[in-house]
């Protein structure tokens, strides 16, 4: 079966995904190593599995394939010990086209003889495994392969190499822009085999077997080989987090810790080449492990509405102690961001935005056609010490299940507040799944609510829902 890439906004009805739900790699991070695999702190695997990201399965399901799950969930709940519905190697798993597991992905690539030998030496080759395991390897079942190259566990549940906890964060592997797929390049070295078996997952999958020749790879110039150390950062290095298409001729490039200015400049050439849109403004943020990506710092709710950090705003946070000076001195304090925006017609004269609310109120009125005031919805109620502490836990980190509706974490209770100010129904997923199986909610009749989940454990890896999902196919937004 093919499916459609097709991806033209950050709210269209969501219609395909990939996900990663957690495997057994999250669960060997060690204290010592979890910088090193871009986590703050460690996580309890079956906490994060059973209470937190398993209700992210549901919703989507419900939103998007509710025939997988709409009258099973007694029995998914009953057999709930085993989690053999979430399992990808099981035959209870619940292979959704919709909601689409990447391991499970990577398993029916794997079943292709030449693939599987080709990534088992790939693999091998970049994680220095001894010739012995590597011969193991080609002894592996395609399911049992693919569960090794995501976990980093044998069959014997021996750790082979390490694990890579990042593939969680399908967002970051690549991007659709409309019938395009642009591929990662990351900056850092934990996330290597992640953007090598994504790589095989569509250039050789069938579900993307038309669009091989719409998949973007950005190649590093010729000279960068040469490049000492300090000179790294103009490398190019992208993570899908940096990237959003935000109207049908209009793309966002964030530079970021993880994203570099040689790959701002390569995307920007490329979609220009390639007639995919009109309109590229890049977005430099500070270079923060804070923020990391610029969907740290804002996602979009509604055509007009943004939840975004005060940190960049022409508004300034409030204090509970303000005062007059203090305010003055704090306002020259605040970290600077840059954003310039460039044109197909003439790149060399690109326009400047004084403030990130400039750029998207731009976007809400001239891209979208908004008539109505656009709305911002900032981090912690722009409060401090609220407003830094819920955005490093996700606050600004939302994904739209269609206009209007996003998931959110329900640690950040300022934020939350701030929604329902805004006129937001506020309800958690807990509550939400009950009415959706016995039919007193229905989805389409669902609007302007924010949904909390559970994410005492999620946060704790450093990205939201956002991170943890790549939209291959939205519905279009009449603009």
């Amino acid at each position: 079966m093919n499916i459609q890439l097709s991806v033209s906004s950050e709210i269209g009805t969501l219609e395909r995904l990939l996900v990663h739900s957690p495997d057994s790699g999250l669960g060997k991070v060690v204290p010592s190593k979890a910088q090193d695999w871009l986590f703050e702190d460690i996580v309890h695997l079956d906490s994060i599995r059973r209470h937190e990201y398993d209700y992210y399965t549901k919703i989507l399901l419900y939103f998007l394939d509710p025939e997988k799950i709409k009258g099973k969930l007694e029995t998914i709940d009953s057999i709930e010990a085993d989690r053999n519905f979430y399992k990808p190697e099981s035959p209870e798993f619940f292979a959704s086209d919709k909601v689409i597991e990447l391991q499970w992905l990577l398993a029916e690539v794997l079943e292709y003889k030449d693939i599987h030998s080709k990534l088992v030496a790939s693999v091998c080759a970049i994680e220095g495994c001894t010739y012995e395991i590597q011969n193991q390897l080609l002894q592996y079942s395609s399911k049992a392969l693919a569960k090794t190259f995501v976990s980093g566990t044998s069959e014997n549940k021996e750790l082979l190499f390490a694990p890579i906890p990042n593939f969680i964060f399908t967002r970051d592997i690549g991007i659709t822009i409309k019938d395009h797929v642009l591929l990662n390049k990351p900056a850092k070295k934990a996330r290597t085999r992640e953007a090598l078996l994504a790589k095989y997952i569509f250039f050789h999958h069938p579900f993307f077997a038309g669009y091989r020749n719409n998949i973007i790879e950005l190649a590093d110039s010729n000279h960068s080989f040469l490049m000492p150390k300090e000179d790294e950062d103009r490398k190019i290095t992208l993570e899908g987090g940096d990237i959003m298409v935000v109207s049908e001729n209009h793309l966002l490039v964030g530079v970021s810790e993880r994203t570099s200015s040689e790959a701002a400049v390569r995307i920007t050439n490329t979609i220009f080449e390639k007639g995919l849109m009109e309109k590229v403004t890049i977005v430099k943020i500070p270079r923060k492990r804070d923020y990391m990506h610029i969907d740290t710092v804002f996602t979009q709710v509604k055509r007009d509405v943004w939840v975004m950090l005060g940190n960049f705003s022409r508004k300034a946070v409030k204090h509970e102690d303000e005062n007059p000076i203090e305010r003055i001195l704090e306002i020259k304090k605040e970290e600077k961001i840059r954003i310039l925006q460039f044109h197909k017609k003439c790149p060399e004269n690109p326009v400047s935005f004084e403030s990130l609310e400039d750029l998207l109120i731009d976007i809400s009125k001239n891209d979208l056609n908004c008539e109505n005031d656009v709305r911002f919805i900032y981090s912690g109620n722009n409060e401090f010490p609220y407003n830094a502490r819920e955005q490093w836990t996700d606050s600004c980190n939302l994904l739209a299940l269609k206009e209007g509706v996003v998931l959110a974490y329900d640690r950040n209770d300022k934020t939350s507040e701030a929604f329902k100010n805004a006129g937001f129904s506020i309800i958690h997923v807990k509550d939400l799944i009950p009415k959706l199986e016995d039919g007193s909610i229905r989805i389409e009749n669902i609007t302007d609510t924010v949904i909390l989940m559970p994410s005492a454990e999620l946060s704790r890896a450093r990205g939201g829902f956002h991170c943890m999902s790549m939209p291959i196919s939205r519905k279009k937004i009449d603009s």
